[in-house]
């Protein structure tokens, strides 16, 4: 049993399971992106409408600080789990119940204190539920399989952010629906995985846990996380603050229709990229060429807004953003889980990886607000994102055991 749990899969997923994961990760991403691109925003300008920016940080940053904490925890603890219902299914679901929870305390949230308590509880529930669902790609998927699979998790990523703007602006009215509607669809998309699907046992701990990966020892472990980090960092500049740019700069009439129709564009390109990408890299076994691709694409669609900050430029921006994200998300899958350096520590050295989607929640806020007031405004936040994303590919060419 110890063997089966920490062996290398070399049977290919079903369509089924692949299927239900798809949902889990939807849930995920819709009860993350619903509240930062729509909720959150419009509940901190309710609150403090003079200082809307500056409370949407600190909410979202105290935020992605305790998931930065959460992610590698649940998934050391995870890796060291003998439940009879196995390792990550738990985890899985203790995460989903207790970010419901956050959710129901911020649809009433008298106060920007209240509301932070909440968004952390959400982040750390939905961290522990992110570290137990990202396991499960090399618990169970062979690495010929796993950009596809990335591709779909990628997929339920945009889809999440799509259908949570649908959700919280047209099926349901006024902040407390709509964080009440991210907790049911969060709950479900957990208890149809862990119900549905088979998650293997572990019989006996694995011995001398550290949270320590040493970069001299794993060296491509390091270069990829960091190119994860500034890819995900790109990311947040480019998009955090998208609604408030629609408005305060492009003068949209209505910034969440705007909004709207961005993720719609977004999520289409997303989804393009992820299933034609993650299968050529999966048909070729070459991951890095299409990391830089992606990564080249990101950064011309966060230019294209340095040159142009209109509407017509955010329509073209957008698309592109989606099919380099799309591709990004596919092939990293796969080419992160090919640097993890255990088999033993698959969840809590995922859950450090995480880290690196955490910490832009931390961090793009206070340098956003440094960036917006000294660098020239939204035309230098996205020149930041451009040479972020950079970076990321510069990085990642410095892995060499995956092509």
């Amino acid at each position: 049993m110890v063997s089966e749990a920490l062996a290398e899969p070399v049977v290919r997923v079903r369509r089924g399971w692949m299927a239900w994961l798809f949902c889990a990760n939807l849930g995920l991403w819709l009860a993350v992106y619903a509240p930062i691109q729509v909720l959150l925003p419009q509940q901190a300008e309710l609150l403090d409408k003079g200082n809307k920016e500056l409370v949407f940080g600190i909410v979202t940053g105290f935020g992605g600080l305790v998931s930065l904490v959460v992610v590698p925890l649940i998934g050391f603890l995870s890796d060291r789990t003998t439940s009879r219902f196995g390792r990550r299914h738990p985890w899985t679901l203790a995460g989903a119940i207790f970010g419901a929870v956050g959710l129901a305390v911020l649809a009433n949230a008298p106060s920007v204190v209240v509301m932070t308590i909440g968004w952390c509880l959400v982040q750390a529930g939905i961290g522990g539920m992110l570290a137990a669902l990202t396991s499960a790609v090399p618990d169970r998927v062979p690495v010929e399989q796993r950009a596809q699979v990335g591709g779909l998790i990628g997929i339920s990523q945009m889809l999440g952010t799509v259908l949570g703007a649908v959700v919280v602006t047209l099926l349901v009215s006024g902040l407390p629906a709509g964080y009440l509607a991210c907790a049911v669809i969060v709950l479900a998309g957990a208890i149809f995985f862990v119900f549905r699907t088979p998650d293997t046992q572990l019989i006996v701990k694995p011995v001398k846990p550290t949270f320590w990966i040493s970069p001299r020892e794993h060296p491509d472990f390091a270069w990829a996380w960091g190119g994860h980090l500034m890819i995900n960092l790109g990311n947040a500049f480019g998009t955090l603050y998208l609604l408030y740019f629609l408005g305060d700069v492009v003068h949209h009439p209505s910034p969440e229709d705007g909004l709207l129709v961005l993720m719609a564009l977004y999520g289409v390109a997303l989804a393009a990229g992820a299933v034609l990408f993650g299968a050529r890299s999966d048909r070729s076994g070459r991951r890095k060429p299409y990391v830089y691709g992606a990564s080249v694409v990101m950064a011309l669609a966060a230019l294209i807004l340095v040159i142009w900050p209109t509407w017509t430029a955010v329509l073209i921006a957008s698309p592109l953003l989606g099919v380099g994200f799309g591709t990004y998300w596919a092939v990293a899958i796969a080419l992160l889980t090919q640097v993890l350096p255990a088999a033993s520590d698959r969840a809590k050295d995922l859950g450090v990886l995480n880290v690196a989607n955490a910490l832009p929640q931390v961090i793009a806020p206070l340098l956003t607000a440094l960036i917006l007031a000294n660098l020239g405004g939204y035309r230098g936040l996205f020149a930041v994102s451009a040479l972020a994303t950079t970076l990321a590919a510069v990085l990642m060419s410095r892995v060499r055991s995956v092509v």
